[in-house]
């Protein structure tokens, strides 16, 4: 009787001994900090096939936002008028999916992330995954005038939970994880094998710790090899090669990190009034709302089409020199308010691409006019649109580290580091004396959230169940 006992209980010794070492040991933070990033990768693959899907049906076109006052060929009888009934149509389909399975889903995606990690331990529903990727492909397929970056840092972290509560590791171990689905879907989306982990380290983790740091690092390595073989190995943007005018125009720099951190602050606050009037407004059930709220996005962007979706193209035009500054200044404007009202009407996208830009058509017209007045000591006005690029999204989240890296990896051009990084400096003192609160913060802030204290918390009751 006790040999059969010992034959029936090994095959559970041999299959609990991996995962323990999975759960406790250096080795198996390894393991899974690549399967979170190959996870992750191929997660950003979907999501932006999802989102090229989705925006081909309901607009016809590759990026509408490019592509001018034309008709959806799918349905041309309706001629322009059709982008009054894309967000419409989106909105009908994603807001019941969000609702009903996963309200998480809603909005930006990076919040949710960072109250989680501070004050769940890391605990994401995994369904949050999918619904997140769905819900923002439509959004953004429809018209929205999101990004792409904060649903898949929602949907890498709900994986990277989902992976860490399947191997019942540690909540301190779990927060790691939810670190690296962060950075994997950075690194794979913006092809940013540095940026990701920087990313997830000072917004996610608020940790510079060396065990997370080099999980996160592995998970963002994988993921963007994965998220290279798919999207090529190219900046993200091509861009000519600037050149500074001279040395005297590092003040100017420092001033248009002044001036476009103060639009940060501004899209911060702009975006959260839009929400309230919103939250004012609507009486009807909450399913309903993108779709009812989509009539008023839909007349937007039959006034300014370049707000359809994320803008990238819209940007690169703006860097190229390709707008006067009036209309510089129309697109910017025109941008807050896209993504304020998008978010505002129960949309599921992210801002970090709307930071960027928002920076990228505030500093391109900030340098047409400090190049009209100093020809000779200026770079082009590109330059001030790419380093505003960095200044905006540093005014919005204060994340200077990131904001400097990602704009070098997102261009390759080593030649834009001094200048940007005394910008994204300006940008961030800024924002710090105009405001307590970031994009990300005040909105857990208004739910009443105080995340250091949430975060305190949770490391208090972690040190007590370890013990």
């Amino acid at each position: 009787m006790t040999a059969m006992r010992i034959r029936a209980e090994r095959p559970t010794r041999q299959w609990s001994l991996p995962v323990d070492r999975l759960r406790d040991s250096s080795g198996g933070l390894v393991v899974l900090a690549v399967v979170i990033g190959a996870g992750s990768g191929l997660g950003a693959i979907v999501f932006r096939w999802l989102i090229t899907t989705f925006t081909q049906i309901l607009s016809g076109h590759a990026d509408y936002s490019a592509a001018g006052r034309v008709a959806n060929p799918h349905i041309p009888a309706l001629g322009i008028w059709f982008v009054v009934l894309a967000p419409v149509a989106a909105g009908a389909i994603y807001g019941p999916l969000v609702t009903k399975f996963a309200p998480e889903a809603r909005g930006h995606g990076v919040p949710e992330v960072m109250y989680a990690v501070a004050a769940r331990g890391g605990r994401i529903p995994p369904q949050v995954t999918v619904i997140k990727a769905l819900a923002s492909a439509l959004c953004i397929g429809g018209g929205g005038s999101v990004g792409r970056e904060g649903p898949i840092v929602q949907i890498g972290s709900a994986w990277g939970s989902s992976v860490g509560r399947l191997t019942r590791v540690p909540e301190h171990r779990l927060r790691i994880l939810v670190a690296c689905g962060a950075a994997g879907g950075i690194a794979a989306t913006f092809n940013a094998p540095i940026a990701g982990p920087f990313f997830a380290m000072e917004l996610i983790l608020r940790d510079f710790s060396a065990e997370s740091f080099g999980a996160v690092v592995l998970s963002s390595v994988t993921a963007s090899v994965i998220g290279r073989t798919a999207f090529g190995d190219n900046p993200f943007l091509d861009l000519p090669a600037f050149r500074l005018g001279s040395g005297r125009e590092y003040l100017i720099f420092a001033l248009l990190g002044i001036v476009i951190g103060a639009v940060g602050v501004a899209f911060t606050h702009i975006l959260y009034r839009i929400e309230d009037a919103c939250d004012w407004a609507w009486r009807g059930p909450e399913w309903l709302r993108p779709a009812v709220g989509g009539v008023l996005l839909g007349g937007l962007l039959l006034a300014l089409p370049q707000m359809y979706g994320v803008g990238y193209p819209v940007l690169a035009h703006a860097i190229d020199g390709r707008y006067v500054v009036w209309m510089l200044l129309a697109l910017m404007a025109g941008k807050i308010v896209a993504t304020s009202l998008t978010i505002g009407i129960g949309g599921s996208g992210g801002v970090f691409a709307p930071s960027l830009f928002i920076g990228a058509m505030g500093g391109t017209a900030f340098g047409i006019i400090v190049h009209q007045l100093f020809p000779s000591a200026t770079a082009a006005p590109g330059l001030y649109g790419l380093i505003g690029m960095g200044a905006a999204f540093a005014g919005a989240t204060r994340a200077a580290i990131t904001a400097v890296v990602i704009i070098f990896e997102l261009t390759g051009e080593y030649g834009v580091i001094l200048p940007l990084m005394l910008a994204v400096v300006a940008a961030t003192l800024t924002s710090r004396q105009l405001s307590r609160e970031t994009i990300y913060t005040l909105k857990l802030t208004r739910r009443g959230v105080n995340l250091d204290a949430a975060q305190h918390s949770s490391t208090v009751r972690t040190q007590l169940l370890d013990e």
